[in-house]
């Protein structure tokens, strides 16, 4: 599947300096993906001790980045286990 990358996604992972293969590891080989607001889903990926959180849709052909951030484990995993 294809990923396409909303300006805003585009600049929030500039400024944050998130690489696009960060990303893309997120979305493929994500540690859990769970729903996020109006539709979207949000892939986490465990990076060192910071949680990675890309917000995406999805349709058959593409996944489409809406943003992307680094914030700490414990705020969004629910089973400590994982990290």
């Amino acid at each position: 599947m294809d990923i396409a990358y909303t300006d805003y996604a585009e600049k929030a992972l500039s400024d944050r300096k998130i690489g696009k293969k960060e990303v893309e590891s997120a979305l493929l080989k994500p540690l859990e993906v769970v729903r996020g607001n109006k539709g979207r889903q949000i892939a986490h990926k465990l990076a060192g001790n910071k949680l990675l959180r890309v917000v995406f849709e999805s349709d058959t052909k593409a996944y489409i980045v809406i943003t992307a951030y680094y914030t700490k484990p414990v705020r969004y995993l629910k089973n400590e286990d994982k990290f």
